[in-house]
């Protein structure tokens, strides 16, 4: 193959649509727990995360929620992949090699939300939120019905797999993917390039700029005890009976158990089998829908 400009353009055409295939190929699941949010800086503060808005009658004047208490911000991150074509394959027609690459790009960028929002979400038992607790963690201060400060866990603890229950129909969920510049493939494939002119190489690239925080920690529940009935029962009542400031109850629904692959049979036998391990019928059959999560494992 001759090496011009017109060749290459045909050659980045091809490159770019094995990579768009491969971006096609995965099934995404952060977007169970996460809720995308577009960002216009380089930095996006969520002080408003220390407040849950709720309705009330209206007695005398109109009461402002105040919406900027607290500090919790998310800086955004740079995420680059790139590929180098050799020019000797090119002009030997050695090309065919790299649209497999190419679709490994693709599937790869796919991923890095996943990646990055599981990987958050299993973090949490050591990574602090917007309060200063850990986003699991059995001190997050609220205040009671009498204004004074009490201690809510969304955690059991444990030492296990770990295994979540979550309210995944809520505007806000448990993880922020905070999204500044979407995915965007940029070749340098000039002739004229200096990749080009010192090492002989036309580079691919992909490159991003995002980064997830935590949202609130009441509409989720880690865990990593044994995955059985008498736990999975004692995360739905306290999810369930989560409050915001004042006593006042969320209405949260446990409607989503969310597993690694290796407590993907304990999950089943919860939420799937008829009749428990004693015989008698399986209260929790139905409750919620699992999912399994290749990145937890």
């Amino acid at each position: 193959m001759i090496v011009n400009r017109p060749n290459l353009l045909t050659l980045g055409v091809g490159f770019n649509t094995a990579f768009t295939q491969g971006l096609g190929q995965g099934e995404s699941q952060y977007q169970r727990i996460a809720t995308p949010v577009p960002s216009t800086t380089g930095e996006q503060e969520y002080g408003w995360l220390g407040k849950v808005p709720n309705v009330r009658e209206w007695i005398g004047d109109r009461q402002v929620q105040n919406i900027s208490a607290g500090s919790y911000r998310i800086k955004n991150k740079d995420f680059e992949l790139t590929l180098a074509v050799d020019r000797n394959d090119i002009e030997d027609d050695n090309i065919g090699i790299y649209a497999p690459l190419f679709q490994e790009m693709g599937a790869a960028t796919a991923s890095a939300y996943d990646r990055s929002v599981w990987g958050l979400l299993k973090a949490g038992f050591t990574t602090p939120c917007y309060d200063g607790q850990y986003f699991f963690d059995t001190d997050h201060p609220v205040l009671n019905e009498n204004k004074v400060e009490v201690s809510v866990a969304n955690t059991d603890g444990g030492a296990g797999a770990p295994w979540f229950l979550i309210d995944d129909r809520r505007t806000l969920k448990p993880i922020i993917l905070q999204v500044r510049k979407a995915w965007q493939f940029v070749p340098k494939d000039k002739l004229d390039d200096d990749n080009v002119y010192h090492s002989k190489k036309f580079l691919y690239g992909v490159d991003g700029r995002y980064n997830v925080g935590y949202g609130f920690w009441q509409y989720c529940w880690g865990s990593k005890q044994p995955l059985d009935a008498d736990s999975y029962g004692a995360a739905r009542a306290a999810l369930s009976g989560m409050t915001g400031d004042y006593g006042r109850p969320l209405g949260i629904m446990p409607r989503l158990l969310i597993v690694p692959p290796s407590l993907e049979k304990a999950a089943r036998e919860i939420l799937q089998n008829d009749r428990n391990e004693v015989g008698a019928t399986n209260p929790w059959k139905g409750t919620a829908e699992l999912l399994v999560v290749p990145w937890l494992a």
